[in-house]
């Protein structure tokens, strides 16, 4: 069994519009054009909270406001021996304030733009961890559900 390097714990903001599209934002890790669409959110930095990172990220990746966080919708846990990674995910239900208008100071964000439910299954496709529990809480499941994957592209077990 391969060792871990890293554990990351990340907090993430859903964001709806008034016709109940979700925010999603465009993410260019490499600098090569290759785009993955995730939840705004990020690593919670030491000595910060996981309410405030997912505050600073959605600010920083958007430009818009938390103004209320409204639950927990639900949170995540991959497990992938190939990158060597444990990650946890908290994905919170906010109420937010503003103007789209990205700062995302580490130059990753290209777009910040939302989407109905089928475009957002299409851009999340192929990375079960980010599509299934984010459908499943649009499509009406009980906040606070947990889902545990044993990889990026795999399918998991929601709880």
């Amino acid at each position: 069994m391969a060792t871990l390097r890293r554990n990351l714990l990340v907090a993430a903001g859903i964001l709806l519009d008034s016709s109940g599209r979700v925010l999603l934002v465009a993410n260019d890790w490499s600098g090569r054009g290759r785009v993955r669409y995730t939840l705004p959110g990020g690593t919670v930095e030491p000595g910060e909270t996981t309410l405030e990172a997912v505050v600073r990220e959605v600010r920083e990746e958007t430009g818009l406001r938390i103004k209320r966080l409204v639950h927990l919708a639900y949170a995540l846990h991959v497990e992938d021996p190939r990158r060597g990674e444990r990650t946890v995910a908290l994905a919170f239900r906010a109420e937010w304030s503003g103007l789209l208008n990205p700062h995302d100071p580490d130059g990753h964000v290209v777009e910040a733009r939302f989407f109905d439910l089928e475009q957002v299954r299409e851009r999340l496709e192929d990375h079960f961890p980010l599509l299934e529990p984010l459908v499943g809480y649009l499509e009406g499941s009980v906040p606070g559900r947990f889902y545990a994957y044993p990889g990026w592209n795999a399918r998991g077990d929601g709880v």
